[in-house]
């Protein structure tokens, strides 16, 4: 998935998956994902996915600071 955000581009594709944590079984509606990922240039973002009764209903990509992102991590460790 690639979103811009603030004129800078987060894409998956090209980006280096840090770490992924789900919640939830394979197709259920309750269940989610979510991935922080790391770009070239430092920056981190967190790769939202979910079924249609989870907090992330609709796939979508949110941008991180890096003491979000190492929060995000020590919370998901």
């Amino acid at each position: 998935m690639q979103k811009i955000i603030c004129k800078k581009v987060y894409d998956t594709a090209t980006s280096t998956l840090v770490k992924k944590v789900t919640s939830g079984a394979y197709g259920d509606p309750a269940g989610y994902e979510e991935s922080l990922y790391q770009t070239e240039s430092g920056s981190y973002f967190l790769y939202v996915n979910g079924g249609a009764d989870s907090k992330y209903a609709k796939e979508d990509i949110k941008r991180m600071s890096a003491e979000k992102a190492e929060a995000w991590l020590k919370e998901n460790a």
